[in-house]
Formats: structure tokens, sequence, C-alpha cells
């Protein structure tokens, strides 16, 4: 991964002096600096970027004839007594778009008679319209749709719409079509110019929009006010990832405010208790973005990814009703607790897929398999396609009888490539596709999959022109671990919030070490562990004697390097344990410790090669099962000033089911020959590590056996009456777990990258 530092230039003194009354606790260089480098250069700048009171926001009717259309159409339909009904989305734009309508509409039509909503099922319908919802629309009596999030290019399903006697309006802000589509109205940010403060408004964003256009026209009839569905904008905003300028970054600021002031009241005074409770189940409380990026927007998310049907998340985010509130936020949690199980399952199965793939040759990564579960395929792909650097589709199949088989999935794009415009180029290979530059959905035949998978390929390459897809990250300032803490924290705060186009500030840490790191499995609500790892540790450098805390979501702490090392990491301020702390973004070697680690020892890849003849060099002959054992074979090698050879061969291994019977059968021909046996002979014949032979044999203890050691051997007996095999199966099962664990471990060291190795190796020899 290539490491890229931003460069700027030194801020003026008076603007540095400038940006210090918004950081009274600090002298503001890291703030300006910041803010210099992404285009706030004076104070006008600043004050309309820092302070959301001296921003004016544009009017709604800034959207034109489409907007006074859209009201015009929602006053007949008021007038006239329709049923209206919203169109939503299952993710966290689409679920708060359709809560701000829900409670925006509800001021003007009555809830669940004259206005009812709608979301598709993540796991069975796509983004969008369809016929089969509207069908269910039309026998409810529906006359007018209202999209939001969604519906800008569903024109043959707005013309069935049509057929049936409903109209459409659509609020959307996702990719336009060639044409006007045949609706009431079109409220989409996309159709003004680039540079307008509406232009990258999110799905809840513009619901708003219209929402407050209503309030505008007709004043007199709302009972609450506006500004009650402000913090479902923010949640909608950031969860979305869109670009917070202008007025998005204005509603963002807004609605942080007020939710951090409604989780602030007592649970009986909220006016959003299932928002509170999902705050406290997240351990936030609502005065950071990161509260919604990393805790209510992934857990709306979830809901969707695991049961398909995300309806319920509305009445989570607007019921009034406490109990039903909390019951529905604690079903959310156990959601997202599933979802980051089967995340890591589908994750590990998809870098196993990887390494067998060139990516030399590879500009645009599509794989596939039927086994994996749709709903976190996207979540997957962004974490391939920012690892690689390249745009990365995973799919899933899916078939019926004696229909064509189907293979649904998600894309994930890096920043140099517009996903969506490749992948609209073979839109004749495809099903359905629809999404943003950077993220897609898409579903095609099976059949057709070799064929998309080699023209998207040839056609990246060839707009490439050569151009390195290695993935980078970007660091925007340098600091000290003397720098770290709260004051830092909130200079660095001014920023926020922080998103697409106002990135967190990453932080570059130079020549630093990590100590006291330990990591753990989360556990969901009811007390089970889930796959997620979190590792804790403390940082230290030479600028000061005390160590700072941080944490590295997704990794084990024997990732973390041994010895000194140059990271990446953003600051951020953990409610729940009361103090600062970095989060780990990345780490690598220092330039000091690669050049000291060339001098000390090179490495050499002898993996599945004849080096009978080459004995020269300090070889490991056999696979290894942890790091560990590496980084003992290095020590071994600077001792006896050697180079160190890798020299395993990918291991035959048998089924886990296949060793324990083989492991069985020893032990009855052992028992009934009285012959002795030494351990080493049953490793080699079982393939397997002495911590798995242990475990077999506190199974086997439960089949009557007895293991005994005589001298160097072992004896092996059996006992009818000793047997308690009604309870052996769960020990069996621990014994199979740990084998099929080793023959994971071994699989990663046949295929783990020598540069890896080198790197996760070397760290401690540094000390």
């Amino acid at each position: 991964m290539q490491w890229i530092l931003t460069a700027t230039e030194q801020p003026p003194s008076c603007f540095i002096q400038a940006v210090k009354q918004y950081t009274p606790l600090s002298s503001g260089v890291f703030a300006a600096q910041l803010l210099w480098q992404r285009g706030i250069k004076n104070e006008l700048q600043l004050a309309a970027f820092a302070n959301f009171q001296k921003y004016q926001p544009a009017s709604p009717f800034e959207f034109g004839t489409e907007m006074h259309l859209a009201v015009k159409r929602l006053k007949d339909a008021g007038e006239k007594g329709e049923k209206v009904a919203i169109w939503g989305d299952f993710d966290a734009d689409g679920i708060t778009s359709t809560s701000v309508l829900w409670d925006g509409l509800g001021q003007f039509f009555i809830q669940n008679k004259q206005l009812t909503y709608y979301i598709p099922n993540r796991l069975k319908e796509s983004h969008g319209l369809n016929q089969a919802g509207i069908d269910n629309l039309a026998e409810q009596g529906c006359k007018l749709i209202v999209t939001c999030d969604t519906g800008s290019t569903n024109i043959d399903e707005i013309i069935y719409a049509q057929q049936l006697g409903i109209d459409v309006i659509v609020t959307d802000h996702h990719t336009l079509p060639l044409e006007r589509p045949p609706v009431s109205a079109i409220i989409n940010p996309r159709y003004l110019p680039k540079e307008h403060p509406l232009f990258h408004l999110s799905g809840v964003a513009v619901a708003y929009k219209l929402v407050e256009a209503l309030y505008e026209t007709l004043p007199d009839i709302p009972q609450h006010p506006l500004t009650d569905l402000l913090d479902l904008v923010a949640v909608g905003l950031i969860a979305d990832l869109v670009q917070l300028s202008g007025d998005c970054r204005y509603l963002a600021q807004l609605g942080i405010q007020q939710l951090q002031a409604d989780y602030k009241k007592p649970v009986t005074e909220r006016r959003r208790p299932g928002v509170g409770r999902l705050l406290e189940l997240c351990q936030k409380n609502g005065d950071r973005p990161t509260d919604i990026s990393f805790g209510l927007g992934p857990r709306i998310n979830a809901v969707s990814r695991i049961h398909g049907d995300a309806t319920f998340c509305v009445e989570l985010l607007t019921s009034r009703d406490i109990q039903r509130c909390q019951q529905l936020a604690e079903e959310t949690e156990l959601a997202n607790s599933r979802r980051k199980s089967l995340q890591k399952d589908v994750q590990n199965q998809v870098f196993k897929k990887l390494s067998q793939l060139d990516l030399s040759t590879t500009s645009v990564i599509v794989l596939e398999d039927p086994q994996w579960p749709s709903g976190v395929l996207g979540l997957v792909a962004g974490q391939v396609a920012q690892e690689t650097g390249r745009p990365t589709i995973l799919l899933s199949t899916e078939s019926g009888e004696s229909q064509p088989i189907f293979a649904r999935g998600s894309a994930r794009s890096i920043n140099a490539v517009d996903l969506y415009q490749l992948v609209k180029e073979q839109a004749h290979l495809l099903h359905r596709f629809g999404g943003h530059p950077f993220a897609a959905g898409l579903s095609l035949l099976v059949e057709n999959i070799p064929l998309f998978t080699d023209a998207i390929n040839q056609k990246l390459r060839q707009s490439l022109g050569g151009m390195n897809l290695a993935p980078t990250v970007t660091a925007d300032l340098e600091v000290k671990v003397a720098d770290l803490g709260k004051e830092l924290f909130l200079e660095l705060k001014v920023l926020e919030p922080c998103g697409m186009g106002n990135p967190i500030p990453k932080l570059l840490i130079k020549n630093c070490w990590f100590e006291n790191s330990w990591h753990r499995n989360q556990q969901d609500l009811q007390g089970k562990k889930i796959q997620y790892i979190k590792t804790e540790f403390d940082i230290r450098d030479d600028s000061t004697h005390n160590p700072f805390p941080g944490i590295w979501w997704g990794h084990y702490k024997d990732e973390l390097p041994l010895g000194r090392c140059d990271c990446i990491a953003e600051i951020d301020y953990n409610s729940y344990k009361k103090r600062y702390e970095i989060r780990l973004v990345a780490v690598r070697p220092s330039v000091e410790a690669e050049v000291k680690t060339q001098n000390l020892a090179m490495i050499l890849d002898w993996r599945n090669q004849d080096y009978s003849e080459k004995n020269s060099v300090l070889k490991i002959p056999h696979i290894p099962t942890s790091w560990d054992d590496l980084r003992a074979w290095f020590r071994k090698s600077l001792y006896n000033q050697q180079q160190l050879a890798l020299a395993w061969s990918k291991p035959q291994n048998s089924e886990p089911k296949d060793i324990w019977f083989t492991l069985v059968g020893i032990a009855k021909y052992l028992s009934r020959t009285n012959q002795p046996v030494t351990r080493i002979q049953l490793l080699e014949k079982l393939g397997i590590s002495d911590k798995s032979l242990h475990l077999g044999f506190q199974a086997l203890k439960y089949l009557g056996f007895t293991v005994q050691r005589q001298d160097r051997s072992l004896q092996i007996t059996w006992n009818a009456e000793t047997s308690n095999e009604t309870n052996a199966d769960t020990v069996i099962n621990q014994f199979l777990a740990a084998v099929r664990e080793e023959q994971f471990q071994q699989e990663y060291f046949t295929n783990v990258p020598l540069s890896i190795i080198q790197a996760m190796i070397t760290f401690d020899s540094l000390l």
C-alpha cells in the first residue's frame, strides 16, 4: 500500500490567528493547516464553515418548477382526500428519508389512513420501484406515490403506476435518466449546477427540502416545527457518505446538535426514544459525526442486510412508544452483531479466492460464490477495493426451478474510477443495474459473468492507459505521541462534521511502537461471541514518556508490529470509557526499520520449490501455524548469521473428520497390540500440531482410551467401562475445530505474500 502525506503550504499567521478564535485551548496551527489545504483560506469562508449560524441555507424552491409541481400535487391530494404512499429504500439514507416524509407529510396527511409507506426487501427486491409493490399500493387505493432516495430511472415502473391511476413524485439524488421521466414532479439535485449548495444533497436532505417547501406554502397546518426532522436528516446525510459541503454541511451541523440535545433528555421526554436507545446500545451520545458513521448508520443498514425487510426501522426512528422502541432497538443491535459475523465469514472466503488471482493482470476484481449472503457483499467489496486499490464486484448466485440462474451482487470502486459509467457500458450483459460512481448494485445471468469480467477489465485497462492501481492511504498531518490528547482532539473538531470532500483528519506518527496490546471478540446483546475482533493497545514514541491508548478494529494483536514503525491514525473520544484515543488506520515498518532489516537478514521464498541442493541457508521445512513460530526461526537465523528460507510446501491435508477417524483407528490398533508410539510419529502421521493432538487425546478419553507416558513413548490402552460416548461430541468438535483452524493457518502461510512475512517477523529485532 502506498502512503501519501498531503502536501501543504504554511498558512499565514493572520489565518492561524483567525482559526485560534475557534480553538481557544490550543494554538490552532494543526486546524489552520488542514483548513488551508482544504481550500478554506479567508475569514469569510472560515466563519461559514465553522459556525452554521453564519451560513445562509438555500431555499427549497431553488429546485425551480419541479418543486412547485410537487407542492401543487401534494396540495391537490390533500384537498381530494387521496391516499398517499411513501416509497423508500432499505439503506440508512432511504430509511431516514422515509422517516422524514412519514413525520413531515404526516403533518398534512393522517398517518396510517391517508398516508402509508413501502420499503422494498433488500434480499428479495432491488433498489427502486417494482411492479409487485405498486400493485400492493394500488390495492390499498393509493393515488400518489412519493419516492425518496430512489426512482429517477424507474421509467417502466412509473408508466406502469400511471396505467393503474397512480401519479408519482420522485425525490432522489441518484443518476438522472437521459430524458425527464413521466412524473408529476422530479426533485433531484443532479439537475442543478455542480457548484450549487444543494447539489450534494443525499436522499434524506432532498426529502427534507420537499417538506420544507410544504411548510412554507401551508404554514398554518403543521403542529410540530420543521426542525424536529433535522436529527434524522443528519443521520441519513452522514451515513450515506455524501460530500458535506454547502447545505449538506449546514443541515448535518444542525442535526447533530439536535441529536445530542434529544439524547440528553430523560428517556420519557425524548422525541425519538428509539434513536436514544440505539445510541446507548452502541455506547455513543450523539454529539459526533462518528456516532452516526460508526454507530447509528451501520445498525440501521444491518436490519435489511440480515432480515431483508427493514420496515420496522421507520417505526424505530419515529415512534414515541418507549417500550416498543427499546424492543426494536435491541432487534437492530442483534442484527448488527449478526452482520459483523457474516461479514467476517465472507471476507475470509473472498480473500482466499483473491489469493488465486494475479492482481498484476487484474484491473477489476469480479468474484462469485453461491453461498455468499448478498446483504453483506457491498461491505466486503468495499474492504477489498480499499486494500487492493481495484474496483471490486462480488456476486452471489440465485436460481429458481425452471428459471434462469442469476447472480446478484454489489460493486465498490476507488477514487480514480467511475464505477457507474464503467459498468453501464456493459449494460447489454446485465439484467439490472444502478448506483453511484463509487457504489453500485447489479444482477446478470451467471453464464454472462466470464464475458462481463473480461469486458470490464479490458475497458478499464484502456481507460487507465497504464496508470497504477496500487492501493493508497493518505495522511493529512504529521504529529508526535506528545501531541495526542484533548487539545488536539478539540482543535480538529473544528472540521466536523467530516465526510466526502472533508475527510476525518488522518495523522501520521513516525518511529513509534506499541505496548500492552490485547484483543477480544465482540459480544452481542445475548452475550454470544461474534467473529468481529477489536485490538486495544498503547502507542509510544520518543517525544514523551507517557503512552497513549488506541484501538484497531477488525485486527488481532499479533498483527501489530513488535518494533518501531510508522502508523496512520484518527484521534477520537471514547464517551463510554471517558478517554481520548486513536483509531489505527494503517501501519508499516518505519523507514529506519526497513534499512536495518535489510542489513539484518534476507528472507528467501522457496515455498513449493526443490531446495535439496541449497544448503547454505537456514530452512524452515514445515509450514508454521503462527507468527511466533516464524519469529523464533528469524531470531535463530540472526543468531547463526544465516539467511532464512521459507522452504515448506503446500500441505496435502485430509478432512478433519478423516483425521479424527485415523486417530481413533491408531488408538484401537495400539491398544490391541500393546505397541508404544512416540508423539512425533503421531504428529507426522496425522499432520496436525501438538496442541490439536492434545485435544485429540482428551476426546479419546471419552471413548474409553487412556494415554500414558512411558519413557519417551506413549502407551494407549482401552477400557469399555470408562467410555462415555454420549458426552464425547463436544470434545470431538473442539478437536475438529482446532484442526480446521490449523489448516486455515497453513493455507494462509502457503499463500501470504513474502512482503507481509518480511514485515511481520522482522520488527522485533529492531528493539
